[in-house]
């Protein structure tokens, strides 16, 4: 039976290269997918992953039905056996709710990739419903570290190499975006906690194992 699958880890685990390796294997027996995506590092429309492939793909912005769309390119004469969606985190609940339609009404499987929590440890809401509605949860296996070589579980957004915790949920940046700019950066709980980014232990900023104190 056709499934919706949805693909989770922290930034920097490979989920993007899965996808696209998904993709190429259907691909090389004869099938086609459509492939969406939405706010990717590479620009709009692509699919890329961090070891330098890439691929086209159709950018999915608020308000697209993307049910609607698989269903104008089926009725146009293309072909369409299957559907990844990556950057799924971004999408709407109800852009979700259309990924199951897919699923359920068209008899294709969708493979959707993304995160499940931001920088604030807050659910997105495209995740959420994914959780929800998914036939099956996958948790990818291969493990982003923190700086301090501990399994990383949480992702951090910073600003000059310091992180912060205010601002919008979603501001498109890249873990390998210079210090001075807005990044992203996967640690474990504990840094997550202390707020101590690998700049902040470069610089010697902060002990590893003292939790930072207000002064008075």
């Amino acid at each position: 039976m056709p499934e919706l699958v949805f693909f989770s880890g922290t930034m920097d685990c490979g989920k993007s290269t899965l996808a696209l390796q998904i993709a190429h294997n259907r691909d090389a027996r004869g099938l086609q997918g459509v492939i969406f995506t939405r706010d990717d590092r590479a620009g709009e429309g692509k699919l890329s992953s961090r070891l330098g492939l890439v691929t086209e793909a159709v950018e999915a912005p608020e308000g697209m039905d993307l049910y609607a769309y698989v269903v104008a390119q089926l009725s146009k004469g293309g072909k369409a056996d299957y559907v990844i969606v990556d950057e799924a985190q971004f999408l709407e609940p109800d852009q979700i709710d259309q990924l199951a339609r897919i699923v359920d009404d068209l008899d294709m499987d969708v493979f959707a990739f993304g995160i499940t929590t931001d920088f604030r440890t807050k659910l997105f809401p495209g995740s959420q419903r994914l959780i929800e509605l998914a036939d099956r949860l996958e948790q990818l296996q291969v493990e982003a570290l923190c700086w301090c070589g501990a399994r990383a579980t949480h992702n951090a957004r910073t600003v000059g190499g310091e992180m912060v915790v205010e601002g919008a949920q979603v501001v498109v940046g890249d873990v390998n975006r210079p210090a001075e700019e807005i990044g992203y950066e996967v640690l474990c709980r504990r840094h997550h906690r202390r707020r101590m980014t690998s700049a902040a232990s470069r610089a010697g900023s902060l002990s590893p194992d003292v939790l930072p104190v207000a002064s008075s």
